[in-house]
C-alpha cells in the first residue's frame, strides 16, 4: 500500500500530527508531503491519501482546499483518510465539516479530529494576543488526542 500524508500547517501542530501518523505507518513508508512546499503533488502513485490540515482564523488553509477542488476526480478513486486539528471542542464538529466536502468525507475511510495546540512561542504578537483573549490561556497548551489518531491508523488497516 503506497501512502501519501498531505498537510498545510501554520504554526507546526498539524505537521507534528502528520509524523506521528507516518511513525505508525512505518511499515508502509508513507510520504509526507507539506503542501506549503508542494502545492500540487501528483497523487497517481499512491493508492491511500491523508489529507490533514488544521483550523486558522475560522477556516482550514486554502491550500487543502485547493488540493481537494484540483484533485476531486483522482481523490475518490483513493482510500482517503481526513484529519483536522483545531481547538474549540465546541465547534470542532462543525469546522470539520465546512473544512471537508460532503462528497469527501462520505468516501473516506476515517474522520478524526485530533485536537490541536496553541504554540504560542511560534505566533506573532497579534495572533498571541488574539488566542489569550478567546482562550484564556497565558501559556503554550497541547491538546493533541493520541486516542484519535491511532484510530486513523487502525482505521486505514482495516477498512477496505
Amino acid at each position: 500500500m503506497s501512502i501519501a500524508i498531505l498537510f498545510a500547517s501554520k504554526h507546526g501542530t498539524t505537521e507534528k500530527v502528520a509524523s506521528q501518523i507516518a511513525t505508525l505507518l512505518e511499515d508502509h513508508k508513507p510520504i509526507i508531503l507539506n503542501l506549503k512546499k508542494n502545492p500540487m503533488p501528483d497523487l497517481s502513485a499512491y493508492n491511500t491519501v491523508l489529507i490533514g490540515g488544521s483550523i486558522y482564523a475560522g477556516g482550514i488553509q486554502k491550500r487543502i482546499t485547493v488540493l481537494i477542488k484540483e484533485n476531486a476526480e483522482v481523490l475518490l478513486q483513493k482510500k482517503i483518510a481526513l484529519f483536522l486539528c483545531c481547538m474549540n471542542e465546541k465547534e470542532a464538529e462543525n469546522e470539520f465539516n465546512t473544512a471537508y466536502p460532503d462528497w469527501l468525507r462520505s468516501h473516506s475511510v476515517s474522520n478524526k479530529i485530533i485536537g490541536g495546540e496553541y504554540n504560542l512561542d511560534k505566533m506573532n504578537f497579534i495572533e498571541k494576543f488574539l488566542v489569550r483573549k478567546i482562550s484564556g490561556t497565558k501559556t503554550s497548551i497541547s491538546k493533541i488526542d493520541q486516542t484519535k489518531i491511532v484510530e486513523l491508523v487502525k482505521d486505514l488497516n482495516t477498512k477496505p
